[in-house]
């Protein structure tokens, strides 16, 4: 008898951002039997935005899912506890929350590197044209 998960054998996922990346190897973890595909329209270090910043909280999330990824994640972040609200003309300064940020680029790089370890299959430069493509 066929389960959902018995019949499943192929992922693409369409689009390489950090969402995408983070599917895709998640995924290929949990069954390494998948064949796993990531399409992306843009070169494999071009990127759009400025970074990611997270919580201490979500951190610990990402290394519940795949310890691996994390703890490079991790190592690259910037940490800070302190948040500061400016408004009109006063700050109030809060502390203990906890956050960290990474610059985009590099966290795309260290999703993408994993995702090669895990073997993912990842394709750049291609658009896809339709859902049956």
């Amino acid at each position: 008898m066929n389960t959902p998960d018995s019949a499943l054998q192929r992922i693409l996922c369409i689009g390489g951002g950090p969402a995408g990346l983070y599917f895709a190897l998640l995924m290929k973890r949990r069954d390494p039997s998948l064949t796993v595909t990531v399409v992306e329209r843009n070169r494999p270090y071009d990127t759009f935005g400025w970074g990611v910043v997270l919580s201490d909280q979500t951190l610990g999330n990402l290394h519940a899912a795949d310890p691996e990824s994390a703890t490079l994640i991790g190592e690259a972040f910037n940490h800070w506890d302190d948040i500061e609200v400016f408004y009109k003309g006063g700050r109030v300064r809060s502390g203990g929350h906890g956050f960290c940020g990474i610059g985009r680029k590099k966290l795309l790089n260290i999703l993408q590197d994993r995702c090669i370890a895990l073997g993912v299959n990842l394709v750049f430069e291609t658009d896809v044209a339709d859902d049956q493509a």
